[in-house]
């Protein structure tokens, strides 16, 4: 199974994939699509063909974006929405189911605290994925959203043995 974790922004799109076999994550990729200032349909797209190229490079199975977070400046949370929905409209466009999580979700999954900060996310997820040269802060989330979905999965994968073993 290979995971691509997404965090969306409008100046700059993180990217991580993992692959996970069994209990075991293994760090494949990660990266940032950035764009200039301009207009946003430009931005937009630039956004779009990036992460095109992603999933056309690197075939994932599965993806996961985080949810926005909402702040006081209504202008900034809609095109951090439009970003967003770019982000979910790119694994769609290739058949992938898009796991959505908050951030506060994200941390606990890989920090084991919701409200953990960016350096303390970093450094767990440089542990648990060794080796990973982390190209940038949205990269680093984008790790953290693809290990969190990593383990939703495998729980999921966990809970639906136990019913079969259950009912059989």
């Amino acid at each position: 199974m290979r995971v691509l974790g997404i965090d969306p922004g409008l100046r700059s799109t993180g990217w991580g994939l993992v692959d996970v076999q069994g209990s075991k994550l293994r760090h494949v990729a990660n990266g940032q699509c950035q764009t200039l200032p301009g207009p946003l349909a430009g931005r937009l797209l630039t956004l779009f063909d990036g992460l095109s190229e992603v999933i056309e490079r690197y075939e994932p199975s599965h993806a996961a974006v985080e949810q926005t977070f909402v702040n006081r400046d209504g202008a900034g949370t809609l095109k951090l929405g439009q970003a967003r929905g770019i982000a979910m409209l790119v694994p769609a466009k290739y058949r992938l189911e898009v796991g959505e999580y908050a951030p506060n979700a994200v941390k606990k999954a890989v920090v084991g605290v919701g409200h953990a900060d960016k350096r303390q996310v970093e450094h767990m997820v440089s542990l648990q994925l060794p080796g990973a040269q982390l190209v940038g802060p949205d990269a680093t989330d984008a790790l953290a959203i693809a290990i969190c979905h990593a383990h939703h999965i495998q729980a999921g994968h966990h809970f639906q043995a136990a019913l079969q073993r259950a009912s059989g």
